[in-house]
């Protein structure tokens, strides 16, 4: 049995537990890890006995190669394509993902499917997606390890007088030299008082000596994506910026240690939420602890003060503390760990320095 055949068959495991006769599958994500079929127009209909992957003519041939679990069903006007094939499995009622649906395609859906009945099903496939298998885990491995030299290979250039943009494309060169790899999402470099902007795009700045610089990337092998964050001083780092970084990497060290399976997600985040508070930084902390890693950058679980979601063996997350400050900069640490029986595994290969690294 293929890896996506046993994913079918606890999809459909997961579809009998929600009451639903058959699912639609909408999600480019989703559909990708239940059929390995990665074309821009896809969607699968599953139910007890039948697996369908439905598109058009252009991705005849790449279905075949793609997704040999599926029965390809090929359509011409998609909307009414889908409902056809949705409505010939003979079922009353047909589940969706509306997180992936538009209100336009829902009500274009629901009237060409007439008496079938559209039931709202979410986050199935992603609850499934969140614990990853050996394979998944060498995939996450080998993008955490390309990372890890762009990130490298940004920091030697840091200098004085080199722009943001420059940054960035070399580190984008750097992932897309390496075959097989491709960019996760694009490179977040942010220098100066721009450090301070949590997800700051590369833009026309020159680093200046003094600056905290904040290296935000992640390359993506064979569709599967790692995060790592680097945050560096260019030339002399002053004392309230080392002090920063030091708090900032104390959480994530800790955070790190008390990692484990089966811990509560929100507990994980207060591990380091609570020792950036007590030092009088908790305004500046305002995002979460971390995400879910995979096929896309953001996946489940939430690591959050807010998540209802807990730990389990297998699933990839960051641990990525950040304090942003107007008149200091930005720091953030972030690495990639995989959830193991015993704790956890750090996939991004080198800790951050144990003091903020002064380059250039």
């Amino acid at each position: 049995m293929t890896d996506y055949a046993r994913r079918l068959e606890r999809l459909r495991a997961a579809v009998a537990a929600a009451a639903a006769p058959s699912l639609l599958v909408s999600g480019a994500a989703n559909v990708c890890y239940l059929s390995g079929f990665t074309g821009s127009q896809g969607a699968l209909v599953v139910d007890r006995e039948r697996a369908l992957l439905v598109s058009d003519f252009r991705y005849r041939f790449q279905a075949a190669e793609q997704a040999a679990d599926f029965e390809f069903v090929e359509v011409e006007r998609w909307a009414e394509g889908l409902a056809a094939t949705i409505r010939a499995l003979g079922h009353a009622a047909v589940g969706f993902e509306s997180a992936h649906f538009t209100c336009q395609a829902h009500a274009k859906l629901a009237a060409a499917l007439g008496d079938v009945a559209l039931v709202a099903v979410d986050g199935l496939v992603e609850k499934m997606r969140a614990v990853k298998d050996a394979q998944e885990l060498a995939l996450i491995e080998q993008a955490a390890a390309v990372s890890c030299g762009a990130v490298e290979e940004v920091m030697a250039l840091i200098r004085p007088g080199v722009r943001e943009r420059e940054l960035a494309l070399a580190a984008e060169d750097h992932i897309r030299k390496e075959a097989g790899a491709e960019l996760a999402f694009p490179p977040i470099i942010a220098s100066g008082p721009r450090s301070a902007q949590c997800h700051g795009e590369p833009g026309p700045r020159e680093l200046a000596v003094g600056d905290l610089v904040v290296i935000d990337l992640g390359a993506r092998w064979q569709g599967y994506g790692a995060d790592i964050t680097r945050t560096v001083a260019v030339g002399k780092a002053d004392g309230r910026q080392r002090e920063v970084y030091a708090l900032c990497r104390r959480a994530q060290q800790e955070a790190l240690g008390a990692l484990r399976a089966g811990m509560a997600c929100a507990e994980l985040d207060g591990v380091a939420r609570a020792i950036i508070e007590e030092a009088g930084y908790g305004a500046h902390f305002g995002h979460g602890l971390g995400h879910g890693v995979g096929l896309e950058p953001h996946e489940a679980p939430r690591v959050s003060r807010t998540s209802e979601d807990s730990l389990a063996t297998g699933m990839t997350v960051t641990v990525e503390p950040g304090i942003y400050l107007a008149e200091v900069g930005g720091v953030r640490l972030e690495d990639l760990v995989a959830v193991t029986e015993d704790g956890r595994r750090v996939l991004t290969r080198a800790l951050p320095a144990a003091e903020l690294p002064e380059v250039g």
